[in-house]
């Protein structure tokens, strides 16, 4: 008798796992007298009558379902095993890992902006992450009619709306079109709070929403990266200088032959001639005295004016006609 029992005893496991796959259901078979009951880390088993939930498993391990499973389902808690008689149930089993999954754009989203009549093209990209919170739901709306469930299915679902809601929370408040990526925070919230609402039906929730960056066409970047750069030296003419500087250095001004070694030579040259002439105005304004403390100069009688030293010896003057060393006549 044994033999023949151990014959119709069978396996209830998650027989196709993937890492990507949200779950799987064991269907369109009998379980026999001696079945057994796996249960994975980071898995549930759901046991199904009918449509309806009989009962949930959640503890890793093996379970003899006659003994450690039936007693715990809702209708079939009295249900006798016979020689030829089995169990016929579909047991869900349920990946409860959060899954994480990258989006970005396909195309480039329109964003409404004054003075672009067609819109400002952005793309965008990112990362979410959901995980199933409803078994109830997830059976009613999906389990009920799928066999298994992976996660491109949630990630095509996703992505065919977020378009739509990017463009409603960037455009949302009046956001600095130029300057997206300062409010990626308020704009990701919005977009978690909208899409959670969109599959929580679904009995899943979405944990988090995340914006790595935005990116705009290469004409805008370059204007914003221009504009910044403008902005933090705050001046034309030294912007031009640094232009012209970090060109040097980074070779972008090099070429072959004798115009291009002519154009670095006249262009180093310029450059060394306005940071001489800068550091010459500066030590002039250091170095001239103020009129307040030069020395005021001696009038001769008759209204000449006596020199300071004497031009004979070199000596400095006394304010009087003649030179108090030599003695030579000043005026």
């Amino acid at each position: 008798m044994a033999f023949f029992k151990n014959q119709f005893a069978n396996v209830v496991e998650w027989e196709e796992f993937r890492d990507d796959m949200i779950f799987w259901k064991w269907s369109n078979r009998e379980i026999k007298k001696g079945s057994k009951l796996i249960i994975r880390p980071g898995q549930d088993a759901v046991f199904l009558y009918n449509g309806k939930i009989e009962g949930i498993f959640t503890d890793e391990g093996d379970y003899n379902i006659e003994s450690e499973i039936i007693p715990f389902l809702s209708t079939l808690k009295g249900f006798k095993f016979g020689f030829n008689s089995g169990m016929r149930v579909e047991v869900l089993f349920v990946n409860t890992k959060e899954f994480t999954v990258k989006w970005g754009t396909k195309n480039a989203i329109l964003i409404p902006t004054l003075g672009l009549p067609g819109g400002l093209p952005i793309r965008a990209n990112g990362t979410f992450q959901f995980k199933v919170n409803d078994y109830i739901a997830l059976i009613d709306k999906i389990a009920g009619v799928k066999q298994s469930y992976v996660v491109e299915d949630i990630q095509i679902r996703i992505t065919s709306i977020l378009d739509q809601l990017l463009m409603k929370w960037i455009s949302k408040e009046g956001k600095d079109m130029f300057n997206l990526q300062a409010n990626a925070y308020d704009i990701a919230k919005g977009i978690k709070e909208d899409l959670d609402m969109e599959i929580l039906q679904d009995g899943m929730t979405i944990t988090g929403f995340n914006i790595m960056s935005f990116n705009y066409p290469k004409e805008v970047q370059d204007m914003i990266n221009k504009t910044a750069s403008h902005g933090m030296i705050g001046d034309l003419k030294k912007y031009q200088q640094v232009s012209m500087t970090d060109g040097m250095a980074s070779g972008k001004m090099s070429g072959s032959g004798a115009a291009s070694d002519m154009a670095g030579m006249m262009m180093g040259m310029n450059i060394a001639k306005e940071m001489m002439k800068n550091i010459n105005d500066d030590d002039a304004q250091q170095a001239a005295p103020s009129h307040a403390n030069q020395p005021k100069q001696e009038a001769a009688p008759g209204g000449k004016k006596l020199p300071n030293f004497c031009p004979n010896c070199g000596e400095k003057t006394t304010g009087s006609n003649f030179c108090p060393n030599c003695g030579h006549k000043l005026v």
